[in-house]
């Protein structure tokens, strides 16, 4: 879900800005520690304070979750609807969604090629809303798909937009599975999936069933495979949503929760091109498995050279 950015007199707080100053080594180990506040300017002095208030016991957290799949049954099943009437970003969405999926795949597969069907591709799409992520991209890259959404007008919306007679699909790339549950109750089968790509969806879940849903989520990856996160970024802390109920973390809360996850940042890549008054967005892809580090050396021409004597 696209979101715009809150008033500039919401989001400038004086606690918030400040963290301006804190070096980034020190964020990922503060960050939620980080004030944050509501869509209405109610100030939280952590993320802690926040989801007591909000999901402190069995009770909230049901009415948490039943109020954001509410919210998102009202919005019209249509790429404008799910997008929340910024359509017209679907392209600039796609064309970054492409780019970064072309890096990893020809560095996590290199063997899978246009020509070459060396590796049966297999991904999840969560959130997956009326399938615009899986026809305009994933279908074309995997030869199955999977759709993971709670919002039942969405899915079947989905279904028939994936059709083979509404969508241009071979016997070697299409959609498979359409799953109605919400993310917090999903467990993938075992071994699954090449790629799990939750997008514009994460910010619904709890940080408790952030870590669960990855925790579980992992058993779903074949090996090599890889998780891709898309998601709105706040300058600092965070923001809570009150109407769809969902909280847009920043980039430090993200890491934080990776770490929290077992999971390991492997690359992440801005994306451009939306516009100005709607949060930054980020691509996250992250693995299982500790990235290779590259080492660096020296040129001995230069390690060689004399210093210059001042």
């Amino acid at each position: 879900m696209l979101k715009n950015h809150w008033p500039t007199s919401l989001v400038l707080l004086p606690q918030l800005t400040s963290l301006g100053i804190v070096r980034s080594r020190r964020r990922a180990r503060i960050s939620m520690e980080v004030g944050g506040l509501d869509s209405h300017g109610r100030q939280f002095k952590n993320a802690d304070e926040m989801w007591t208030d909000q999901v402190g016991d069995p009770t909230k957290k049901t009415e948490w979750y039943r109020q954001g799949v509410g919210y998102w049954e009202g919005v019209e099943a249509s790429v404008d609807g799910v997008l929340g009437g910024y359509g017209h970003v679907n392209d600039a969405d796609i064309t970054g969604s492409e780019a970064f999926l072309n890096t990893l795949l020809s560095e996590r597969f290199p063997i899978v090629s246009a020509a070459s069907n060396q590796r049966h591709l297999v991904a999840l799409d969560c959130g997956s809303g009326v399938g615009r992520v899986t026809k305009n991209l994933l279908i074309r890259y995997f030869n199955e798909v999977d759709l993971l959404e709670p919002v039942s007008h969405f899915l079947e919306k989905a279904r028939e937009s994936l059709a083979p007679e509404n969508h241009m699909t071979t016997d070697t790339n299409k959609s498979v599975n359409f799953y109605c549950v919400p993310l917090q109750e999903f467990t993938p089968e075992v071994g699954r999936y090449d790629v799990i790509w939750v997008q514009w969806c994460i910010g619904h879940l709890t940080d408790d069933d952030f870590v669960s849903f990855f925790k579980r989520a992992k058993v779903g990856l074949k090996p090599g495979g890889f998780f891709v996160l898309k998601e709105n970024i706040a300058r600092n802390g965070f923001i809570l949503d009150n109407e769809d109920r969902s909280v847009t973390r920043s980039d430090s809360y993200f890491k934080e929760l990776f770490h929290k996850c077992g999971l390991h940042l492997y690359k992440s890549k801005d994306q451009k091109g939306l516009p100005q008054e709607l949060f930054a967005v980020k691509m996250y892809a992250l693995t299982t498995d500790v990235p290779k580090k590259v080492h660096h050396t020296r040129s001995k021409v230069r390690a060689n050279r004399p210093g210059i004597i001042r």
